[in-house]
């Protein structure tokens, strides 16, 4: 009991619930600032031992240049809409990656099991609220608009990665209220692709 209430667990829940949100935008740029972290030596970034290599160089070029393709392919018409297809459940590994490597203190089962479903469903849930925002877009705008949903996607997971390593509750408040605006917008977002489909029909 006293390992789950204890300052530090709770502390790295919010880290990892941080940048689960912000891996729920981009996968791999969140990954890279937490490797970056580690690497500029952030010893009040309690990593399990077995994923200490996260913060070695060759991890840390491996996630900048696995993150500076994706960033770039989201850019690229018609190949951003084919990454939506997997990006959802890649989202949901890096999330579950993200508060499973932050917790130590915890029991492995305890741990992964809360990494799933805070850190997987997290990411997860953004992700997909953002695919159906990049569909209605290409829809409805022919496309055009992808720009501007890339690059909000770009910088929201940039400021919550940040702010994460930073200020770790500000980020798990900024992640509650995002996932707050994703179930409404999502319903949103259905309900305008429901009025489009019968259009069609």
């Amino acid at each position: 009991m006293n390992d789950l209430l204890s300052i530090s667990t709770i502390f790295s829940l919010f880290l990892g619930i941080g940048l689960a949100a912000a891996a729920g935008f981009r996968i791999f740029l969140p990954l890279f600032v937490l490797s970056l972290a580690v690497k500029l030596g952030g010893s009040f970034i309690n990593l399990d031992e077995s994923w200490l290599w996260v913060g070695s160089t060759p991890a840390l070029i491996t996630l900048g240049v696995a993150m500076l393709v994706e960033i770039g392919a989201y850019y690229i018409p018609i190949i951003d809409n084919m990454l939506d297809t997997i990006a959802v459940p890649l989202a949901g590994v890096a999330g579950t990656i993200a508060v499973g490597i932050t917790m130590p203190e915890m029991n492995e089962v305890a741990t992964w099991a809360l990494a799933i479903i805070a850190g997987g469903g997290t990411a997860a849930a953004i992700s997909g609220t953002t695919a159906a925002a990049r569909a209605v877009s290409t829809t409805t705008t022919a496309g055009a608009g992808n720009f501007l949903v890339n690059t909000g996607e770009t910088l929201s997971s940039t400021v919550l990665s940040i702010t994460a390593i930073v200020l770790a509750p500000l980020a798990f408040i900024i992640a509650v209220v995002i996932l707050y605006c994703c179930y409404h917008a999502f319903k949103k977002i259905k309900r305008k692709g429901d009025e489009l489909l019968a259009r069609e029909l």
